[in-house]
């Protein structure tokens, strides 16, 4: 008989799946696409109901920017389709559930950091079929809690910092945008400030549903990103070739799918509601950098 988990992970190989993981432990278990493809809804709810959990995690996602534009109804799938009916069976049994949103629901116009309760308006297939999974999470009226983040990365995935390293090693000059600004988030600190709202929000008389806002404090620009991930790199002894990293606008470095000029996100009601603080985003780089190693 399989041992009922605290708490059920669905994705394993995610970068905040990995971290919560590691930090859960026996705690819970992470289910790999084998055993929960969201592209086929039932062998999700499958999973649920064999393994009955108290809580849920749901670190699956869609995340392919630019290629969502060709397949939007995989994206909805994904991002809107199967957490929908994760989120009813959830409702259905009184089962707390997290899920992970992200900055790509606002269009990123003005300077302000976004709140929670702003008005969405995507700018692409992935932002849409996200927004469209929020809209699921609150409709199937749960316990819930939607973590919006921005610019997500570890040590070990393919993400930006992983990118530049591998680039700095390669290139003396590089171009990297400058006028999207936001603040990189290092999925450890994402994993760690989820379980801490998650046990908070257990504990409390009235289970406080609702979206919050969780990326490291501070902010940069892509190419503010890519220069301190190559001063640090250098600090901690790691070779780098790259001498001239140029700024460029978004418009001299086109995509299929448009993205936000501002991603900043106001993550006070974390604090307020969830009593959750998050690391500054320079913080998580010199972790991960030690890590890199």
């Amino acid at each position: 008989m399989t041992q009922r988990p605290t708490i059920l992970i669905l994705g394993a190989t995610g970068q905040v799946a990995r971290a919560l993981t590691q930090l859960l432990g026996y705690k819970a278990y992470a289910a790999s696409r084998a055993e929960c493809d969201f592209m086929h809804p039932e062998t999700v709810i499958a999973l649920l109901e064999r393994m009955q959990p108290h809580s849920v995690i749901n670190a699956v996602a869609y995340t392919q920017v630019d290629k969502a534009e060709e397949e939007r109804d995989c994206a909805f799938a994904v991002n809107a389709h199967a957490p929908a009916l994760i989120a009813q069976w959830c409702a259905d049994r009184g089962v707390a559930l997290v899920h992970y949103s992200t900055d790509y629901v606002f269009d990123g116009k003005g300077s302000a950091p976004h709140r929670p309760n702003d008005k969405c308006a995507p700018l692409n297939v992935y932002g849409a079929s996200k927004r469209a999974g929020e809209e699921a999470m609150m409709a199937a009226g749960g316990r819930y809690l939607i973590f919006r983040t921005s610019w997500v990365y570890d040590a070990q995935g393919k993400n930006f910092l992983t990118t530049m390293l591998r680039l700095g090693k390669e290139r003396e000059e590089l171009s990297v945008v400058s006028d999207q600004i936001g603040a990189p988030t290092y999925a450890p600190h994402i994993a760690q400030a989820t379980l801490d709202a998650l046990l908070y929000a257990t504990h409390e008389p009235v289970f406080p549903s609702g979206i919050y806002h969780m990326c490291n404090q501070g902010e940069t620009s892509w190419h503010g990103f890519a220069e301190a991930i190559f001063a640090q790199a250098r600090q901690h002894g790691i070779d780098v070739k790259v001498r001239h990293c140029r700024a460029i606008p978004s418009r001299d470095y086109p995509t299929p799918a448009a993205r936000p000029l501002n991603s900043r996100l106001d993550c006070t009601s974390l604090a307020d509601v969830l009593d959750v603080t998050m690391p500054h985003w320079r913080d998580g780089l010199e972790e991960a950098l030690h890590l890199a190693l």
